[in-house]
């Protein structure tokens, strides 16, 4: 890899902004596609899908035979409320590969024997969010049930464009939510953003059940192309 090259790649890794490195296996030349350059790439299509699936390939385009090398930032999960699901939802997450924080004011639920192993922000979602750099490469998901501390913590998610954003309620629950959050500022398609009720409906009860359903809405937000995203939800 030429020095100019690495140079832009560890620019673009620092920043937590995806690239690939397209390499011609037969000539040995090599390009670093940036992810706001995909869209005027003319492998656009093969760059998209393998970024979706985070994992490097061999493709044939225009003749020739190239390796598409993926660098992608190691996606965050945010969980606000460390309650019953969290406990769930944390390890499985980790299991995944995502670097998981429980963020919880309340130092009786954010206990380090509830949450072995897991980073624990005991503070509200105002001083605890920002030191975490959410940004787009991060799933955030609010289950305090309480409007105190959730609220504020959607504004941040909307803010940092997280790619993924669900709050844990019924329809009816939602829909006070979205009147507070409207009157807090809020725009419609941020609302919109909000995945719930949360999680797949996969007839989820118990709190393990809930956090295997939300992980795979997570997944499916992350994998899968627009169109078939709509078919799973």
């Amino acid at each position: 890899m030429k020095l100019e090259i690495l140079h832009e790649l560890n620019a673009e890794r620092a920043a937590r902004q995806p690239a690939i490195l397209v390499t011609d296996t037969e000539s040995g030349e090599q390009r670093l596609v940036k992810a706001r350059d995909f869209a005027r790439d003319p492998l656009r299509a093969e760059l998209d899908k393998q970024l979706r699936m985070g994992k490097s390939a061999s493709v044939e385009a225009g003749g020739k035979k190239l390796f598409l090398n993926v660098y992608a930032p190691t996606a965050k999960l945010v969980i606000v409320g460390a309650v019953h699901i969290s406990q769930a939802l944390a390890p499985l997450a980790r299991s995944l590969g995502y670097d998981v924080t429980v963020v919880d004011p309340r130092t009786a639920f954010a206990s380090p024997e509830r949450f072995p192993d897991i980073p624990l922000v005991a503070e509200w979602p105002d001083t605890a969010l920002p030191p975490l750099n959410v940004d787009a490469y991060t799933a955030f998901v609010a289950v305090t049930h309480d409007p105190k501390i959730d609220d504020p913590a959607l504004l941040h998610a909307f803010e940092r464009n997280c790619f993924y954003i669900g709050a844990l309620g019924s329809r009816k629950t939602h829909a006070k939510r979205g009147d507070r959050l409207r009157t807090q500022g809020a725009r419609e398609s941020d609302i919109a953003r909000i995945h719930a009720p949360i999680g797949l409906a996969i007839g989820a009860v118990s709190p393990s059940e809930i956090a295997v359903s939300i992980m795979a809405e997570i997944t499916a937000v992350l994998r899968l192309p627009p169109k078939e995203k709509e078919e799973a939800a």
